[in-house]
């Protein structure tokens, strides 16, 4: 949960870079491209946002619980590995937020990736390292690798085919589980949004018309998604009786959707191309087919 306070507010300075970045700087990588007063700018805010955010955390989350020497921590059997997709999203939109900003000032696509990549992997290694003194956590290998497949993602896309054809998307619904558990699963859609994994989504959704020539009329905007989630779930690592309600237990869903990908919807409005960036990460309610460790078949008309 704390990733992914941190990432929505980062999210938003996306309005700020969109795609005008690539439409200027193109795939430049000599110095002669780099806008000096642009790249000063950039690295002021993100060390006042690396620095101020990490201490920001630290005091408001970590402070208030006991502190112990630097420990491991596995959780990988916690939440059906729901948190790890987490992180995985979480990094991912870093590392583009990162890029955006490096292409905004004038850098290059290769470094601009590269040095979006390492920052967001620097910047979620030290939440991992802050887990890992305090006492109710630990530092999670698990985590951890979640965070490098998250920046691996975005970075090796940008460097093999400079766009993003496959993206990490999330969708929510509410779900009846929180009753159970309110301190745990959140108390109204707010908080649920960001603790209820039961009601949590994440997506790989592929975009079709760039992997055809470039001469196809097929929409260019159109993806098909495959999405993971998991239900039944009142507890990390395990439900108790006194908090599982009647439900067929634990169980991992498995899904399949077609998606739109907003930022390549053509359109000459600099607004729209802002909100469209800022939206990217919300898989688009849509048809959806899913298969469930219950052994079965779901149809949605509209999945979300």
């Amino acid at each position: 949960m704390r990733c992914r306070l941190l990432l929505f507010g980062l999210f938003l300075t996306l309005a700020s870079f969109g795609q005008d970045s690539l439409k200027y700087h193109s795939l430049r990588t000599d110095s002669a491209g780099i806008n000096k007063g642009r790249l000063i700018g950039v690295l002021s805010v993100q060390g006042a946002l690396y620095f101020g955010s990490l201490s920001g955390l630290y005091f408001a989350w970590y402070k208030g619980y006991p502190q112990s020497s630097f420990h491991l921590f596995n959780d990988n059997n916690e939440w059906l590995q729901m948190d790890k997709c987490g992180h995985a999203f979480s990094t991912y939109y870093e590392s583009m937020i990162f890029y955006y900003s490096y292409r905004w000032a004038g850098l290059g696509n290769t470094a601009s990736a590269c040095y979006g990549g390492l920052l967001a992997f620097a910047y979620q290694l030290n939440i991992e390292i802050l887990d890992g003194f305090s006492s109710a956590w630990g530092f999670s290998i698990g985590d951890l690798t979640a965070n490098t497949v998250g920046a691996a993602m975005f970075v090796s896309q940008q460097l093999i085919w400079h766009q993003q054809r496959f993206s990490l998307k999330a969708s929510f619904h509410q779900t009846s589980y929180p009753a159970y558990r309110p301190d745990l699963l959140g108390t109204n859609i707010i908080t649920q949004s960001l603790k209820d994994y039961n009601g949590h989504s994440f997506w790989l959704s592929g975009n079709i018309s760039s992997f055809l020539p470039k001469h196809s009329r097929f929409p260019k905007w159109l993806n098909m998604a495959f999405g993971y989630g998991a239900g039944g779930m009142t507890g990390a690592a395990a439900n108790t009786s006194a908090t599982t309600p009647e439900s067929p237990g634990r169980y991992r869903r498995f899904m399949i959707s077609v998606d739109v990908d907003l930022t390549r919807i053509p359109t000459r409005s600099k607004l729209l191309k802002a909100v469209f960036t800022v939206l990217s990460f919300i898989k688009i309610p849509a048809p959806a087919i899913e298969y469930n460790t219950l052994g079965k078949f779901r149809f949605y008309p509209l999945y979300y």
